[in-house]
């Protein structure tokens, strides 16, 4: 029988020297995300304008229109599921909807800034929840115009809403619901 110490020995060499360990795994993916992040945000890919931080997924800025009513009510329904929601009335929502990839025909009631990403208009919180956790390389997601029973307007919904990854040079669904 193997002495403990002749075990533990063994145990903390190596069995074959071109193995990888945890430490030289963990370094890689972070030299490997690093990288991404850096050529991404160099090349515009990655939005490094849109505030707040991601890993301040609970806080929301909100602009809006300052006679516009129902923003406010998105800005309640935000609350309601978890975020904390500062609202900041604008009279400048286009010039935002440019900077951020929206184009003037897709133009949003309002822009919330999300967890990092831009979310335009009346967007429902499961979509809201699914950027968040996926975490996909684009500026945001929008669902233009004003539609009734959505969150935050009143009315019947009218059927099923597209809401459009923003950010690229033509934007694409992002999610029907």
């Amino acid at each position: 029988m193997k002495s403990p110490k002749s075990r533990r020995a063994r145990r903390t060499m190596p069995s074959r020297p071109s193995r990888l360990n945890r430490r030289t795994m963990l370094m890689g993916v972070a030299g490997a995300v690093g990288g991404v992040l850096l050529i991404g945000g160099a090349t515009g890919v990655i939005p490094l304008g849109a505030e707040p931080a991601a890993d301040d997924r609970g806080q929301v800025t909100l602009y809006k229109n300052p006679q516009c009513d129902c923003c406010e009510g998105y800005a309640s329904y935000l609350r309601h599921n978890g975020f904390a929601v500062h609202v900041i009335p604008t009279n400048d929502l286009t010039v935002m909807g440019e900077k951020y990839g929206i184009p003037d025909s897709m133009q949003p009631c309002h822009i919330s800034l999300i967890g990092g990403y831009v979310v335009g208009g009346h967007v429902p919180i499961e979509v809201v929840n699914r950027l968040l956790s996926e975490k996909p390389r684009i500026a945001g997601i929008d669902l233009p115009g004003m539609p009734e029973g959505t969150p935050g307007m009143p009315g019947k919904k009218p059927g099923r809403l597209t809401i459009y990854e923003i950010g690229t040079a033509q934007p694409t669904v992002y999610a029907v619901v």
